[in-house]
Formats: structure tokens, C-alpha cells, sequence
């Protein structure tokens, strides 16, 4: 009583605070300041403001930062751990499991009840994994090239949510290596040809090529060190350890000009961009350089001692001497240890699956062997697809993380191994011989598409037994579209059937409408395959269009449809073409008209119905990378990388072309439709001699000058998605199976 009448306004601040904190006075001993608490405070404020104050953080002593916990306190709703990821993975497991929410890329329901349910039971979650990884080198090009700080904060708290604590981050390298190079006397002239325009940092950074899109204006350098500052900090904040770049050994090609007896050796990626050099491991510029670019890199972005570094990506070594190899490793490890001796080195293991011809058991253990087990990590990258680890003896006791790649090429395409993702990540942790697993990742080459893997996937962070699929996609459509639904249920039974069955082809199909234009079923980059029967899908359509009165305010429905109904038609498609060469080889001038004038026409339908959601839009991925420009001639520049990556991928003959193909409203109408157009009318004006070089020759030029062009497209969406999807349901549902039916098999060689 004394302490209280010569103290009130302490007391009642200290009463404050704690109230605030949701820290009980038997937790004193784990208390953290205010401070510390503020990003986590302003994670919920970002993610639920309407709904934050219902929430309190507390810490969880003793539990690392591999354990949350949820619990009733005080009427509210207290997460408990004790870094950001912890705490945001205690909400968004809140959210799942009791406010049946959702949140990802495409579609979000924060739809809540006005009061939040309480836990009646406090709940703690353990994960099995140290490491939570993110990100992919081409993740970085073929969906994040353009975005701006506010698209990183969404993306920073999305990965907090999912409870990833290591994402790659290599946003503003440019400016590292700008200022290193600069350091040793080289000039803008020196490096104009070095520094790729900013579509192709990703294969830049990987030693695949040299300048193409730029010259990179000063400007872009100097914006995304900020850029890079502000994410590194957000993913500190909530407790992540991103990873940096360390030196691999490629160098511009002036390097000669500055140490003329540096031993480089040249090497080449194949995909007419040129040659480009590496510096060898031997040189004692190596080691020099490397520790000047990682001392540099710490002393502008800090570090948390992780370092990416792939010497040999999709480039086979100048030797297969198991030795070599080895002495290589040792050499770019003790480069990382030469500037920070904490340093761990995170390894893509892409090279064992995309070369395994070179990459034997010898080669494969003569790398890996000079550097210690506990000071190297192995992305296994595309486990699901191939799991190396099986094949390398758990890559012969270096740590390891277990990776679904999924996404090639930013591909639009329902697509995934759902069976694979929900099994196998828990049936490899209780392996004997999965030997180091530490970790579970993301390395998809693109994002903001089939939400529903990468809520699975995230799903196994938290778990060490497999995830029974059916029981989770009945939680899932009740959090993505809210409310349980039978029709809707069997539908995703069918998808799973299907379209999700994960058999057959690597990644997911591609329509014939992006191919460019041809008789043939399929193009190099174009791929048609599919690994199911596209009528088996019908059902599943019909099944999304019936039940679509019952889900108008569901965002995430919403997506589903269009991307479903998107799916059927674009597979409609091909039968449609094919139509076209048949009736071509049967002289059948009036029939070729008919399915010609068809499949314009489907391409149109397909472009209206993909323009009703802003994830379908050209207009988005154009303007954002306009808005980095500070000039005319900047924007032009960025213009020009964005429309090139996804079409063209590199010049005019370039092998690549269509690597990266979208199905976006504005790609379609704009791009593909002409193409086609173009296509047919040189069919008709050689009808019975149509040379296919000729024409290939030919659209070359045009693509070029379609890449090269400046126009703006809508960056909002247009339309009702539920009234044009039932539209062209209405308009194709019956034409689809007579035409399919009759399609001659394809011979896919490739």
C-alpha cells in the first residue's frame, strides 16, 4: 500500500506494460523489453488490424526458435514463442485451425467472427526442421524482378506466417559487386558489359551470362542496396537468417585488362548468350577478392553467416578429376572463412540432378568432401521431383534440406506432386538413412500460383509424421472458401486425380497457344504433355461452376474458378489446333477456316476471362518495372526485360523462347493471338507449301519488335469472374469432349 501511494503513476505503467506484453509475473526471468516486441506487435497489426487487440504476445522459455504455443489468457488469444517466426506461426496456425482463415498469394480469407474463438486448451507445436529454407536464385527473376519495398513487406510477413526462418536474399548484389570492382580501379565503361539488366540477375549471379538487357543504370544499383537494407532488416527483425552471396569465380570480362596474368577460364551456357569467364580456384586473386566482396558485403548489409554459392550451374566443370573438385570447394570455402569465420556455406544441389550425366559418385563426393559436415548445406532442390539424397547416401554426412521445386519458369499450369509433398518430407526425417536432414524448404523458380502445394508444403514444417491428404483438403477449402461443401470436396478429389496427380511429366503442362505458332502438338519450351486425360477434368468444372452461388464472397474461389476453368480451356486448345492440321492435310480449306477462326476466338474468351483477376494481368508486371525507371530511357530498358524474359527469354533466336510463357490477359490478346493470326494467314497464302522455317524466321522479327515496343496494359481487373466463367462454361462445355475424342495421339520426342 505504501509502494502504491508514493509510486501510482509507476505502478500503473508497469501494470500497463504487462498487460501489454501478456507477461504473467511468473515469467520475469523471460521477460523481453518493449522494444524487442515491437515487430512482432506490428506483424499482427499488418496481417489482422482489425482483430490485433484480441492478441497478446508472451515468450516461451526454453523453447528455442523451434516451438510456438497457443493459449486462453485474460479473455484473449496469447501466442507464445520467441522470435517473430514463432509468433507468426502461432497466429496463422490460430487462424487455420480456429478462425478458419487463410492467407496466401491468391485469394485470402480474413473473414472472421466478430468475437475470436479461444483455445480450450493451450497448444504447442514443435518443428523437427532447424532449417526452414526460401527461395529459389530464379524466383528472384521470374516473379520478384519488379517489386517494391511494400510487395516485400507482404512477402516477408507471408514467409513469417509460413515459418520460414532462412530465406536466400540477394536482392542489390549489383551494388556490392559495383563497388568491389571499383575498388580495384575498373570503370562504368569497364562493367557496362558485365551488369545484366534486371530480368536476368538471377542467371548473371549464377555465372550463365554476361549484360544482356542492359546496361544497368547507376540509379537501379544504388535503389536496390536500399531495397536490400530494408529486407534484410524486416527478416532479422523476425528472427530469419537470410542468406547472402558468397564468390563463385565469375568475373567481367575487362578482368584482363586490370591483371592480365590471372588465370580464367572461359566457359559457356549454351543459350546464345556468350561466353563468360571464371576465375580459378588456384589463383591467389580467388581468395582476394572473394574476402574483399564478402568484407564489403558485411559492412553494408550485414551478414548472419549463411553464403549461397553454386560455381557450376548448368556449366560442367573444366575437369572430372574427383581431386580438383575437391581442392575447388576447400579454395571458395576457405574464402567464406577468410572474411568471416562463422561462415556456412548453403550449396544448390541442382547441378547433381540437371547434370548427373558428369555428376558421378566420385565427382559428387570429391566436391562435398574438403569442407567440414557442420559447415556446408545442401538444398536437395527438387526432392519431390528427383531426391537426390537417395542416390548420394544423404550427400555423404553434410546437412541437408529437403526442397520442392514445383514451379518451373513461372509457368501457368495446375500442377503439382500433392501426394509426394503431403508423404514424403516425414517418411524422409524418420529415414535411417536420410543421415543430416536439418531442414525443409521452397525453391521454386516462381510464385503466386497453385497456393494449395505451397500451403501443404508449409504444412509439414510444424509436423514429423506424413499429412493424410483428404483430411487436410477438407480444412483447407473450409479455410480458403468458408464453408465445407460436398460438391466442393469431390472436385478436389478429381484435381487430385489429375491435374495434381504429379505422374508422368516434370512440371506442369503448357497450352499451344503459347507455343509459337506450328502444326506440331508441341514445342521445345511449349509442352503439352499432360499427365492426365483433360476430359478426366470436366467433372471438377462442372462440379466448381455449380457450386459458385454458394461461394460470391470468396476471394479465394474466386481464384480457383478462373485458374479451373482457365485450365480446361487452355488444354481445349490443342485439340482445337490439331483440328487446323488436319484439315490442312486433308485439303480442307473450308474446315481450316472454321477451327482457325476457333482458336482465335478461344484465345480472346481466354484473355476476358483471365482479366477479371488481377493475378492473370500483364498490366502489373509492366508498370512496376517502369517504375524504377528515373528516366525515359530507364523505363524503356525495364520495359524491354520484362517483356523479353517472358516471351522471347533472350534474343530473337534464342533456344529459350517461351521458357518462361504466361497465361496473362494482355500476353494473350496482345502476343499470342497475333502470333497465331499471323500464322494462319500465311498457311492460307501458301496453302499446300507452307514452310515452317520460313515462317519461324519471319515472327522472329516481328517478336522482337513486340519486345522491344512500349504500351500500357490495365493494371486493374475488368469484369465479374463468377458471370464470365459461367459464360464460356455455357459456350464450350459441350464442344470440348466431340472435339478431344477424335484428336490423333501426339508423338511427344521430347
Amino acid at each position: 500500500m505504501i509502494f502504491k501511494l508514493k509510486y501510482p503513476s509507476a505502478v500503473k505503467l508497469a501494470v500497463c506494460l504487462l498487460l501489454i506484453l501478456g507477461l504473467s509475473s511468473c515469467q520475469k526471468e523471460t521477460k523481453q523489453a518493449p522494444a524487442a516486441l515491437m515487430p512482432y506487435q506490428s506483424l499482427l497489426n499488418r496481417v489482422v488490424p482489425e482483430h490485433a487487440d484480441a492478441f497478446i504476445i508472451d515468450s516461451l522459455p526454453g523453447a528455442g526458435d523451434q516451438a510456438f504455443e497457443i493459449a486462453a489468457q485474460d479473455g484473449k488469444i496469447s501466442l507464445r514463442g520467441n522470435n517473430g517466426v514463432a509468433i507468426a506461426s502461432a497466429l496463422y496456425y490460430y487462424i487455420k485451425e480456429y478462425a478458419h482463415g487463410q492467407i496466401t498469394w491468391n485469394g485470402t480469407n480474413l473473414n472472421f467472427p466478430e468475437s475470436l474463438p479461444l483455445p480450450e486448451q493451450p497448444v504447442r507445436k514443435e518443428s523437427p526442421y532447424e532449417y526452414r529454407y526460401y527461395l529459389n536464385y530464379c524466383t528472384f527473376n521470374y516473379s520478384m524482378s519488379w517489386w517494391d519495398w511494400e510487395r516485400w513487406e507482404k512477402e516477408i510477413d507471408w514467409m513469417a506466417l509460413h515459418g520460414i526462418n532462412m530465406p536466400l536474399a540477394i536482392t542489390g548484389e549489383e551494388y556490392i559487386w559495383d563497388e568491389v570492382y571499383k575498388s580495384y580501379g575498373f570503370t562504368d565503361e569497364d562493367l557496362k558489359d558485365f551488369f545484366s539488366g534486371p530480368s536476368y540477375f538471377s542467371w548473371f549471379w549464377m555465372g550463365n551470362l554476361d549484360g544482356w538487357g542492359g546496361p544497368l543504370p547507376q540509379s537501379w544499383k544504388e535503389s536496390h542496396r536500399d531495397l536490400q537494407k530494408k529486407i534484410l532488416k524486416r527478416s532479422r527483425e523476425l528472427g530469419m537468417k537470410p542468406v547472402l552471396p558468397a564468390f563463385t569465380g565469375h568475373v567481367p570480362a575487362s578482368f584482363k585488362k586490370f591483371f592480365p596474368d590471372a588465370d580464367l577460364k572461359k566457359t559457356n551456357w549454351g543459350n546464345d548468350f556468350g561466353d563468360t569467364y571464371i576465375l580459378d580456384a588456384e589463383d591467389p586473386l580467388f581468395a582476394e577478392i572473394g574476402k574483399r566482396f564478402l568484407e564489403k558485403q558485411e559492412e553494408v548489409f550485414g551478414t548472419d553467416h549463411f553464403y549461397t554459392a553454386d560455381t557450376f550451374n548448368e556449366n560442367e566443370p573444366p575437369s572430372d578429376d574427383p581431386k580438383y573438385l575437391g581442392e575447388l570447394s576447400e579454395k571458395i570455402f576457405e574464402g567464406m572463412k577468410a572474411a568471416d569465420p562463422e561462415a556456412t556455406w548453403v550449396m544448390q544441389g541442382w547441378l547433381f540432378y540437371s547434370h548427373k550425366d558428369f555428376w558421378k559418385t566420385p565427382q559428387i563426393k570429391g566436391l562435398l568432401s574438403t569442407v567440414p559436415d557442420d559447415r556446408m548445406i545442401i538444398l536437395d532442390l527438387a526432392t519431390e521431383i528427383e531426391p537426390v539424397w537417395k542416390q548420394t547416401e544423404a550427400f555423404y554426412g553434410k546437412q541437408w534440406i529437403w526442397n520442392m521445386l514445383h514451379n518451373f519458369g513461372g509457368n501457368i499450369s495446375m500442377f503439382g506432386r500433392i501426394e509426394t509433398v503431403a508423404e514424403q518430407p516425414a517418411l524422409a526425417l524418420n529415414d535411417s538413412t536420410s543421415g543430416n536432414l536439418k531442414g525443409i524448404g521452397l525453391t521454386m523458380e516462381a510464385i503466386e500460383q497453385n497456393p494449395v502445394l505451397y500451403e501443404l508444403m508449409t504444412d509439414n514444417t510444424w509436423r514429423d509424421t506424413p499429412i493424410e491428404l483428404k483430411s487436410w483438403l477438407k480444412n483447407y477449402t473450409r479455410n480458403r472458401y468458408g464453408a465445407v461443401n460436398d460438391s466442393i470436396l469431390e472436385a478436389w478429389d478429381i484435381l487430385v486425380a489429375t491435374a495434381y496427380n504429379g505422374t508422368t511429366i516434370r512440371d506442369g503442362a503448357e497450352s499451344i497457344i503459347a507455343a509459337r505458332p506450328t502444326f506440331e502438338g508441341y514445342r521445345r519450351w511449349a509442352r503439352t504433355k499432360m499427365n492426365y486425360d483433360p476430359l478426366d477434368l470436366l467433372p471438377a468444372w462442372d462440379l466448381f461452376i455449380g457450386a459458385r452461388d454458394r461461394f460470391k464472397d470468396s476471394d479465394g474461389f474466386a481464384y480457383d474458378l478462373v485458374d479451373l476453368s482457365r485450365q480446361v480451356l487452355a488444354n481445349y486448345a490443342l485439340p482445337v489446333q490439331q483440328q487446323m492440321r488436319i484439315a490442312y492435310e486433308n485439303n480442307d480449306k473450308e474446315a481450316f477456316k472454321k477451327h482457325s477462326e476457333e482458336l482465335l476466338t478461344l484465345i480472346s474468351d481466354l484473355d476476358r476471362l483471365l482479366a477479371t483477376r488481377k493475378d492473370f494481368l500483364l498490366g502489373p508486371w509492366i508498370a512496376d518495372a517502369r517504375s524504377w525507371g528515373t528516366t525515359p530511357e530507364e523505363k524503356a530498358l525495364y520495359e524491354r526485360n520484362a517483356r523479353d524474359l517472358i516471351t522471347l527469354w533472350g534474343g530473337p533466336d534464342n533456344p529459350l523462347h517461351e521458357y518462361s510463357c504466361r497465361q496473362w490477359s494482355g500476353v494473350l490478346d496482345d502476343f499470342y493471338k497475333p502470333r497465331w493470326q499471323q500464322f494462319i494467314a500465311d498457311v492460307e497464302a501458301n496453302w499446300g507449301d507452307f514452310d515452317q522455317e520460313v515462317f519461324d524466321e519471319k515472327i522472329k522479327e516481328w517478336e522482337w519488335k513486340w519486345v522491344n515496343k512500349e504500351e500500357a496494359y490495365p493494371t486493374q481487373p475488368s469484369g465479374d469472374s463468377y458471370k464470365v466463367a459461367k459464360a464460356l462454361y455455357d459456350k464450350y462445355r459441350s464442344k470440348i469432349a466431340p472435339i478431344t475424342q477424335i484428336m490423333p495421339p501426339i508423338d511427344y520426342n521430347y
